[in-house]
């Protein structure tokens, strides 16, 4: 782009079917499994033998799958998936990256176990310039899990959190975003703190969500800016405005810096230099320190004592996690520090203490009637998240238009839609209830036969609470089942 010009981007581009990305990887790795039996280099065998568990039941698993499912499934090709298991077999060292359209599926922890497979097939594991790269997202997704935000603890964690807090956690599980809608709506959750975000639109089944906000007692939200979940509040609701991350924090120890950690579990610091565009705000530590002080009187943690010195937070986080040891002296590195990752030295904990093979199942991913699209949201070029700058798509030539669906060129035809018509979009859930959009633009897009796609947070309202994969439960926003028909008929 800094040419002022496009640039390719790709040697082969492939349009695979939502869902059917674990289809192209098996068949490229049957692809590289049979070019194996006259070239002994199309595997890494030693690093097979040395590394690996259940090769050879997935070697049976390649070889037993018919090139016919393959292709149905995934869309493509024989010849394309060869296509691509050739690049792949002559590549000295390969990266996979994925984001959200492998793994907002029911299968989708399957789909990344098959990336591994394919991976380890030619050793591009634990060796620089090659493995598995997620597009996890920015810090507070990736470092809040790193740091010990989960609603499903460890026991050997909360221990260690017990003792470097010298307090008692609570051994429940907790809820997950899912969970915490339905839990919502039920009246089990009444107090809803949240962090930043916009839950009331990032959230699956918008109705059902905002319902939910409604029904607490008390909606909290600590945030930089306005949006719609400060509309969609509890019977009593509070807004507390933070610094930003660019904005400079100054506490009683001087300016402070937060630690962030990046898509590539590099942890460094982040020290904002703008001048405050108020000097009424406080930072998030700050805010959730005085929440905790003011409800929590006994409380013998030192909250205030914190907040006047980051620092001393990082000094109790190198007691409480793993990676975090010296935290303090090594996030200050030029480049800070990277934390470890057992696979990525070969040492995988593991029952077999090697890194194990996944024989999974090829997942249908055909909707049963022939009228039924499979939808994936997604977002617009000027848009992060949530927040949507413009009602542009540079990424895809679209101007001053959101309420739209992106639509096979033969897909349309054969609803009797034309370029631009008006069309209403039913999406149905799995326990067969139905959510819809009225009047939506239908676009002619270069998608699969028989897929779609539109934006997020607009279309979030199609996904049911409740259809979220049992594997991972991640809300299946790139996999809803949709009838899409001119409007007004």
């Amino acid at each position: 782009m800094a040419l002022f010009k496009s640039t390719p981007t790709s040697t082969l581009n492939l349009q695979v079917r939502p869902g059917g990305d674990l289809a192209l990887l098996r068949g490229m790795a049957k692809a590289v499994l049979e070019e194996h039996r006259t070239d002994p280099k199309a595997l890494d065998e030693v690093f097979l033998e040395r590394y690996t568990h259940g090769f050879e039941k997935y070697r049976e698993l390649c070889e037993a799958t018919e090139w016919s499912d393959l292709e149905r499934q995934s869309g493509l090709s024989e010849t394309d998936i060869r296509r691509a298991a050739e690049i792949y077999s002559r590549s000295k060292r390969t990266l996979i990256s994925w984001c959200l359209g492998i793994t907002q599926h029911e299968h989708g922890v399957n789909t990344v176990r098959e990336i591994l497979n394919l991976l380890l097939l030619r050793g591009n594991l634990g060796r620089e310039g090659a493995g598995p790269s997620p597009v996890r997202g920015h810090s507070n997704v990736q470092g809040n899990r790193t740091c010990g935000i989960d609603h499903r603890p460890t026991p050997e964690f909360l221990d260690r959190l017990a003792e470097a807090c010298q307090i008692e956690p609570s051994r429940a599980h907790g809820l997950d975003t899912v969970d915490v809608v339905a839990a919502m709506n039920t009246g089990t959750v009444k107090v809803f703190v949240g962090m930043g975000g916009n839950f009331a639109l990032a959230a699956p089944d918008t109705a059902f969500t905002a319902q939910g906000l409604r029904q607490c007692d008390l909606t909290v939200h600590v945030s930089t800016k306005l949006n719609r979940s400060h509309l969609t509040h509890g019977r009593q609701a509070l807004i507390l405005p933070c610094l930003g991350r660019t904005e400079l924090d100054l506490q009683r120890g001087g300016p402070q810096s937060t630690s962030v950690e990046d898509s590539m579990s590099m942890v460094h610091l982040s020290t904002g230099k703008k001048r405050p565009a108020s000097p009424y705000l406080l930072s998030e530590p700050a805010i959730i320190a005085g929440v905790a002080h003011a409800t929590l009187p006994e409380s013998s943690t030192p909250w205030a004592w914190y907040v006047d010195d980051y620092d001393r937070i990082r000094d109790v986080m190198a007691k409480a996690l793993d990676g975090f040891e010296d935290f303090n002296r090594r996030v200050r590195r030029a480049l800070g520090f990277r934390l470890r990752q057992p696979a990525r030295e070969l040492v995988f904990h593991t029952p077999s203490g090697r890194a194990e093979f996944s024989t999974a199942d090829l997942p249908d991913v055909i909707p049963e009637a022939d009228e039924v699209l499979v939808l994936q949201t997604m977002r617009s070029h000027d848009q992060w998240n949530t927040t949507i700058y413009s009602d542009n798509d540079r990424y895809r030539g679209v101007k001053n238009l959101r309420t739209l669906i992106f639509m096979n060129a033969d897909d349309m035809r054969a609803r009797g839609i034309s370029e631009g018509d008006l069309v209403d979009i039913t999406a149905t859930a799995r326990d067969g209830t139905t959510r819809s959009l009225r009047e939506y633009r239908a676009l002619t897009y270069d998608v699969p036969r028989g897929s779609a796609a539109g934006y997020m947070p607009e279309m979030n309202v199609l996904v049911a609470h409740n259809d979220y994969s049992q594997q991972s439960d991640q809300p299946l926003m790139k996999n809803i089942k949709v009838r899409v028909t001119p409007s007004h008929q």
